[in-house]
């Protein structure tokens, strides 16, 4: 497991959320800050299968797929997950810190369920079957990706 994205996974990145004000512009997409904490946090329910999503890649595509997660690529600005609606999701939390919390435990529960079930594979609908390696690289590609587009990171 590369440490260092769990690392920024677990302890940068909560951090870094819980300093980003509510009224932030992103530099890209539709989504406002509670929306993009909320959609990060159902993806790491999707990652503990708390959410499930149908598999939406042909099986032959796997492997390209599990290429590009392997990369150091990032996600391009506005690369929409083809199992959400064109839309974003409207917030189902009280108010953003609310959210930020929920987000926190989510992550933290992501670790925790590995530690408990290290040799799980939890479907991702785009990627297929992943073990815990396998999420950690591509929890790794998606916050940073939110993290650019809320200027938390350089793009």
């Amino acid at each position: 497991m590369d440490q260092d994205k769990a690392s920024f996974i677990k302890t940068t990145f909560p951090e870094w959320i819980s300093h980003l004000p509510a009224d932030t512009t992103p530099l890209w997409g539709k989504m406002n800050v509670q929306q993009m904490v909320e959609h990060v946090t159902g993806f790491f329910k999707v990652s503990t299968d708390q959410i499930h999503f149908p598999l939406v890649t042909p099986e032959e595509h796997l492997p390209k797929y599990k290429e590009f997660l392997r990369s150091d690529k990032q996600f391009r600005e506005n690369t929409k997950a083809p199992v959400l609606p064109e839309e974003p999701l409207p917030v189902r939390e009280p108010d953003l810190n609310t959210a930020k919390a929920h987000l926190k435990e989510a992550i933290e529960n992501f670790f925790s369920f590995y530690e408990r079930y290290p040799d799980k594979k939890i479907i991702h609908p785009v990627f297929g079957p992943l073990n815990f390696e396998e999420w950690i690289l591509l929890h790794y590609k998606h916050v940073t990706h939110h993290a650019r587009q809320f200027s938390l990171l350089p793009r």
